[in-house]
């Protein structure tokens, strides 16, 4: 799968979107057993969210991984201060270097093959009573995608995009870590986003799982811009305007696994 290109301003154009599942992510996060909690937020993207841990924690020391120069440059202007720091880290290699009261990550782990094989150092390096916590994107079904691939194969670049697999279920989830002893958490929930504009649905994915399509013909204007503007007509016909906006359904996979004390 191409490493994809990452463009902080247009990802946060849907910023208030993105960001709900997180809040919710966090609500069910327990109490931190350390009273100045280390905080790892894996792909920290532009640190718009990492910036809601120093809220929850202000005693914490946080630190936001990536490996995208370009997220990681916005994140450090905009969000950097005494206890947020920001760093590059590659998530299928990241290991904590000290015990961890909370390891997070944002609709990151998709983009990372076999992150499940990641569980047991990620739980190693929590303290007792430590959390791991995620959430990831569950639609790789919905038109979005599949129109996506659809069309990615017929200008033979589907092999940079992910599929079905690229997440597990819920209850694969909780097997998953329970079976590392942790307490486990976990659920679904479909988001109706209502999103403004003109192909609002092509925005929101321009700034996500677009990146490896555009990324892959960066080199090829003219196909790339075929691509686009037949991936937006289809688009537009599978996510049809209202006078209320258009209605953009996205699941998401939810996951709270506590270390046993």
């Amino acid at each position: 799968m191409t490493t994809p290109t990452w463009d902080p301003a247009q990802y946060l154009r849907h910023a208030d979107h993105r960001a709900r599942p997180f809040a919710d992510l966090l609500a069910r996060v327990p109490d931190l057993p350390s009273a100045r909690p280390r905080i790892a937020d894996l792909g920290c993207g532009p640190g718009n969210v990492t910036a809601l841990l120093a809220d929850r924690w202000p005693t914490a020391h946080i630190t936001g991984h990536d490996n995208s120069a370009e997220m990681l440059d916005r994140a450090h202007v905009e969000h950097a201060g005494d206890n947020l720091d920001f760093t590059y880290a590659d998530v299928r290699t990241w290991l904590p270097s000290e015990p961890h009261d909370l390891i997070i990550s944002n609709a990151t782990l998709q983009w990372v093959p076999g992150h499940a094989d990641r569980f047991p150092d990620w739980v190693n390096g929590l303290r007792p009573g430590g959390t791991l916590a995620f959430q990831v994107p569950g639609n790789f079904d919905a038109p979005s995608h599949r129109l996506m691939r659809t069309l990615a194969a017929r200008h033979g670049v589907e092999d940079v995009l992910r599929h079905e697999d690229a997440v597990l279920t819920p209850a694969a989830y909780l097997s998953r870590l329970a079976d590392l002893g942790c307490t486990v958490d976990a659920w679904e929930t479909t988001y109706i986003h209502v999103l403004q504009g003109e192909d609002p649905v092509l925005d929101w994915v321009k700034g996500t799982g677009l990146r490896p399509i555009l990324t892959a013909l960066a080199d090829d204007p003219e196909t790339r811009d075929t691509f686009v503007r037949d991936y937006r007509d289809a688009l537009r016909e599978a996510y049809p305007a209202t006078p209320h906006g258009t209605a953009f359904p996205f699941r998401r996979v939810f996951v709270v696994a506590r270390r046993g004390a």
